[in-house]
């Protein structure tokens, strides 16, 4: 059986990850945990804070929404800056930031002033991911680079882990105050590492896919219709992941009748499997050539199915159970998502792609906790759990509808030249303008 080109050029690419790599990965491994940690941390204290200042489940959502507003909206803007500054810079930066507001967020003494705080907390953290890939991405061979990205991003999940067994008993014992001004310090120690231990940018080589130019590329790339499929794709994703992290603690508790550390130890559960299916679908993209449509249609498939069941089972372990798998098959598809992008865009403009992609995350990151917040006051969390759905219908439908292979995804975001036919001398590179 004969596989497609990409498969064998990744298959080649596809060695070990060398000392520099590595490194970069268990730094920006720390700096994400610590990003997750204090992002989810308001998650778990959320009713402790809707009971301290009145908030209903519509005020409880906007907290969230407050932070992800100015996370998303600053998704592009962080590419833009780490392709522009470096991303070592941003990274640093970007990671003082989010320690501060992560501790001032102890500080709110109003439901107006949390919403301010967790904002600016949003634009801390907001420059970062994009950031973070394209130092990932300077560092790794192109056919490692889903593989290493895995192993990078699946913190996501870890830190989602460990932020109710870190934040919850802070909660118990001493307050949802107490906890932020804990986290806040870790930023700060992993901010110390990467300054001194952050290894250089390997050289650029031209070895690798066709790849759209990068002169007059960053206005291609924005300008792409394929490259906001990509993120109306991870828009359906988000719209799963983050409404599954906003409301599970607060549904386990009032719902349940879970205490708080035993919300935080069964939100974990699901939170663990999913940095398994990160990792697991890094390795599998690479392996696959970047062909995300055999990855991601299925498994939204599957995950729709669960959230459709979430609420109507009564057992508590066929609930964590139903989530656990919903959670696996939804992060199996990140970095599928992220894989054609950014194997095929030049080092020069990953970060300002990848800041695209993951707009449409975090946009839906905004959008979901008050959709979610309103349905439940309003009908009920069968009625929230269901619209979790649409992001699976999504992320499914724009999964078929991009480009599974890099000469076709570079051919769609680089500007044609329709009268222009190409000598029999021209290379297929520069074909691609």
């Amino acid at each position: 059986m004969k596989h497609p080109p990409e498969v064998h050029r990744a298959n080649a690419d596809r060695t070990p990850l060398d000392r520099a790599a590595r490194i970069t990965v268990i730094l920006l491994f720390a700096a994400w945990v610590v990003d997750y940690i204090d992002r989810l941390a308001i998650n778990l204290a959320l009713p402790s804070i809707g009971a301290e200042f009145g908030l209903g489940h519509t005020q409880q959502g906007m907290v969230i929404s407050a932070f992800f507003l100015s996370y998303a909206l600053c998704q592009i803007p962080g590419g833009l800056l780490a392709d522009r500054f470096g991303s070592r810079r941003v990274v640093s930066w970007s990671l003082l930031i989010w320690s501060l507001f992560t501790a001032l967020t102890g500080t709110a003494w109003a439901f107006a002033v949390l919403l301010a705080i967790r904002f600016v907390f949003g634009v801390g953290q907001g420059v970062y991911p994009a950031a973070a890939m394209k130092a990932v991405a300077e560092r790794t061979a192109p056919g490692q680079r889903m593989t290493a990205t895995g192993w990078a991003q699946s913190s996501n999940a870890f830190g989602a882990v460990l932020a109710p067994l870190i934040a919850a008993p802070i909660i118990a014992l001493w307050g949802w105050r107490m906890s932020f001004f804990a986290i806040a310090g870790l930023g700060v120690l992993v901010w110390a590492a990467i300054q001194l231990w952050l290894p250089a940018t390997l050289p650029q080589s031209d070895d690798t896919e066709v790849r759209p130019d990068q002169q007059g590329g960053l206005r291609a790339v924005l300008a792409s219709g394929v490259m906001w499929r990509f993120t109306l794709m991870f828009f359906g994703y988000g719209i799963i992941v983050w409404g599954l992290n906003s409301w599970i603690p607060s549904y386990l508790q009032t719902e349940r009748g879970i205490s708080l550390t035993g919300s935080g130890l069964l939100s974990a559960i699901p939170a663990l499997v999913g940095g398994v299916a990160i990792i697991f679908g890094g390795k599998l993209i690479d392996r696959l050539g970047g062909r995300h449509r055999l990855i991601v249609f299925p498994a939204m498939t599957v995950c729709a199915v669960c959230i459709l069941f979430l609420n109507r089972v009564t057992s508590l372990t066929e609930f964590v159970a139903l989530l656990s798998l919903a959670t696996a098959s939804a992060t199996l598809c990140y970095m599928p998502i992220f894989a054609i992008p950014m194997r095929t865009l030049p080092a020069g403009l990953v970060g300002t792609g990848s800041g695209m992609i993951n707009f449409g995350g975090q946009a839906a990151g905004f959008v979901t906790p008050m959709v979610m917040g309103a349905l439940v006051d309003r009908y009920s969390y069968t009625a929230a759990f269901a619209f979790l759905v649409v992001g699976a219908v999504l992320a499914g439908a724009f999964a078929l509808g991009t480009p599974q292979r890099p000469h076709a995804f570079s051919a769609a975001v680089s500007p044609r030249e329709p009268q222009r036919r190409p000598t029999p001398t021209t290379t297929a590179g520069s074909e691609i303008r």
